[in-house]
């Protein structure tokens, strides 16, 4: 297993209200959320993914500072672009651990008109977040494996805090979209992915889940950093295994989508 070290994250919550700690920004995505969208990608993050693509966003002090006014700037230029559907997406890292200053930052943004997306992991459930996600337009969840102990083999923590999130979010009745890394060995066992079918199955709020191939583009990351990559000789899913997992999925959701 790699390793790097645990930080607190706290400091990217409650230290500098009006500074949010970001990796980088992208404009015009397509493959973050509907539309065009303008994209944030925070710094910090307790998952250790192994086949994360951006180890480089695990460090709470990494990256750089970018004010909110700066950012809802940005997204507002950028607001003839959006159309019906566009928006902004926080993506990471992990969005939860920055709740309070995107609550902020989503009601400013709300107040425009802007739409709201979040593509988080799941790794926190409390007020703070719940509020969050009564200013989230669209929650994007992240579930790295059905199973808690292959949860913990890819990630190294549970997918409790992950399922609860889900749980909140359709208590709430508002949209989600369900994303799934398919990793060959680790996370297209048939047995969980109709586990995973069943446990969603009569979930209202769920329009869709995103099924993302895994790849090998950020191995060069994670030398740079002088981290092993655990995940050394497994190969990108086949055609063939891409179209199993799909049509599995298929039972139990009512769009499959491959990214």
């Amino acid at each position: 297993m790699s390793t790097f070290p645990q930080q607190d994250p706290s400091i990217l919550n409650d230290k500098d209200p009006e500074l949010l700690r970001i990796h980088s920004i992208e404009t015009f995505g397509t493959h973050d959320g509907p539309g065009i969208r303008f994209i944030v990608f925070v710094q910090g993050c307790q998952f250790r993914c192994l086949y994360c693509h951006n180890p480089d966003t695990f460090d709470v002090k990494g990256g750089k500072h970018i004010q909110l006014d700066e950012i809802e700037k940005r997204v507002l230029r950028q607001r003839p672009y959006f159309g019906d559907e566009g928006g902004i997406t926080i993506s990471g890292g992990e969005p939860l651990l920055h709740r309070k200053k995107l609550i902020t930052l989503f009601k400013r943004l709300k107040e425009q008109g802007i739409h709201t997306c979040l593509d988080s992991n799941g790794r926190l459930v409390n007020k703070e977040v719940e509020e969050l996600l009564e200013y989230t337009d669209l929650l994007m969840l992240d579930v790295k494996h059905i199973n808690d102990d292959w949860h913990h083999k890819l990630t190294t923590v549970s997918n409790s805090a992950t399922l609860k999130l889900a749980e909140m979010r359709e208590k709430q009745g508002k949209p989600m979209w369900i994303r799934y890394v398919l990793v060959p060995g680790w996370s297209d066992q048939e047995e969980y992915l109709h586990e995973l079918g069943q446990f969603f199955k009569d979930y209202k709020t769920i329009e869709k889940i995103e099924i993302q191939p895994y790849h090998k583009l950020g191995v060069h990351k994670w030398e740079a950093m002088g981290l092993k990559y655990d995940l050394e000789g497994v190969n990108p899913p086949t055609a063939e295994e891409i179209e199993k997992a799909k049509n599995i999925f298929a039972q139990y959701f009512k769009e499959v989508h491959v990214n």
